[in-house]
């Protein structure tokens, strides 16, 4: 049996940590076992529907790697992709039901289904619906249609039938057919159908072997196990994947940080990083090895293995990963990408060639935990005119012999002859040093002031090397000035 998925959003909102997980779960489990991957949008939700929310799905998608073999874009052979455009062949569904006597009309009100609901909360029993439009006679349904009431279209839920089915990941799962709510809504009042009733049909047509999804549609199941039978078709197999939680063991929610992929791409999170992390959420390789590419996840990854307890989404792992996927990522790549974060923080890099700034990627990567971290620490090798932190201008006036330091190895400069290079350099900084009778912390912390204005940073030789003689004697004058 040749598999097939899919991943099918709703686009009432953005793509949340918890779809994009079952997108790649879909994803890996396809391609491990060479099948298809298929992108449906579930958007017959007319009142929440947002087509801005499609296209943030197809660009998260994408940036994740996640490319779907039939869907709204590429076509395929089940197409079209998107409920919306399938309401035809509801309809032709819903007539089928219809004809089996499996359905009927409801003409309850809100308020008279709140008021039931009231009732049986008050009598201690679960909510349900009653069945109490189930046997309407024709002069009941006329006389409250001229009422101006539009019904809904609900299914006949079989009594006291126990629904089974064997979720791969949770195993043998039995629900009472009592436990369901009564007879359920397929089709509301505006003629839309509902999800329960639209995904079954959906799932059958585009032959979906495997549901792949989050563990709160376990209570979908036997409802759509019920309408699969209703319409003759054989139900896929079913897999609930556990619950994300934050690292209070509460749902993941806002408050603990970024939910959607979008904020992790914007803060600077590598895709692979991204990927390879969601991946660990609720599954684990059996060789134990955490850093795995695509090919190695779609090599390894088995459903059967994922774990049913909720999984924690903890973001120290997530920034341990991409740090360690930027200081292995190709350097050209990895300067295309920091390049719109330099740009967006005001540095004008027409000024420097690009051979020059993939050297100060290289010698400043291990420093970022995302790549909006680069501006923060490659500021020291972009910007000239810089300010001299306070602390650091207090460091240099507990000592005259501080200043001295910074005036002796500029005249020294000045002096050299040909290109400053980290020999050089580290030259230079032994002349001053043994002529003023200082050293440690004395010697090299007034130059590393004099060249960035603070009291920290990258490795002095490699920062001389890479600005190169007039910039640093301007560096030098420049701090000079303001610390005077």
């Amino acid at each position: 049996m040749s598999v097939r998925v899919r991943f099918a959003p709703s686009p009432t909102g953005f793509m949340h940590v918890g779809n994009a997980r079952t997108a790649l779960f879909n994803y890996l489990f396809a391609r491990h076992h060479g099948g298809k991957f298929v992108l449906r949008i579930e958007d017959t939700d007319v009142e929440r529907h947002n087509e801005e929310a499609v296209k943030v799905i197809y660009e998260a998608l994408r940036w994740m790697g996640l490319n779907w073999d039939e869907g709204p874009d590429v076509g395929g052979p089940y197409s079209p992709y998107r409920q919306s455009e399938r309401l035809d062949i509801y309809r032709e569904f819903i007539d089928k039901l219809k004809e089996k006597g499996l359905v009927y009309e409801c003409f309850c009100t809100q308020e008279e289904l709140d008021r039931m609901r009231k009732e049986q909360l008050e009598r201690g029993e679960p909510p349900r619906y009653t069945g109490k439009c189930r046997n309407l006679t024709e002069e009941e349904k006329e006389r409250l249609r001229a009422e101006g009431r539009k019904p809904v279209l609900r299914f006949k839920v079989p009594e006291d039938r126990v629904v089974k089915f064997n979720d791969l990941i949770k195993g043998e799962i039995e629900i009472s057919s009592r436990q369901l709510g009564g007879d359920f809504v397929i089709v509301r009042s505006n003629g839309m159908p509902v999800y329960n009733f639209v995904v079954v049909v959906d799932d059958a047509l585009m032959k979906i072997t495997h549901v792949i999804r989050g563990e709160d549609h376990i209570s979908n199941t036997p409802k759509q196990i019920l309408l699969y039978e209703a319409l003759g078709f054989e139900p896929p197999q079913f897999a609930h994947l556990p619950m994300i939680l934050g690292p209070d063991r509460s749902k993941l929610s806002k408050r603990h940080g970024s939910t959607s992929v979008r904020e992790f791409r914007e803060k600077g999170y590598l895709p692979e990083a991204f990927v390879n992390f969601l991946a660990l959420l609720g599954w684990y390789p059996k060789d134990g090895k955490e850093i795995l590419s695509m090919d190695e996840l779609i090599e390894k990854f088995d459903i059967k293995e994922v774990n049913s307890a909720p999984a924690v989404f903890d973001t120290t792992k997530l920034n341990w990963m991409n740090q360690v996927y930027i200081r292995n990522y190709p350097i050209d790549k990895l300067t295309d990408l920091i390049i719109p974060y330099l740009e967006k923080a005001g540095f004008d890099l027409s000024q420097f060639d690009r051979e020059w700034l993939e050297k100060v990627v290289e010698v400043t990567r291990e420093y970022f935990t995302v790549l909006s971290d680069a501006p923060t620490y490659m500021e020291v090798f972009l910007k000239d005119d810089f300010e001299v932190e306070p602390q650091a201008k207090e460091f240099i006036s507990e000592d005259p012999n501080r200043l001295k330091v910074i005036e002796l190895f500029l005249e020294k400069l000045e002096n050299l002859e040909g290109e400053l290079s980290s020999d050089s350099f580290k030259r230079l900084v032994k002349e001053v040093g043994k002529e003023l009778g200082v050293k440690g912390k004395n010697l090299f912390m007034p130059i590393r002031i004099g060249l960035t204005g603070r009291m920290s940073g990258v490795e002095l030789p490699v920062l001389v090397e890479l600005l190169g003689k007039e910039r640093v004697l301007r560096r030098l004058k420049n701090s000079l000035s303001k610390i005077k």
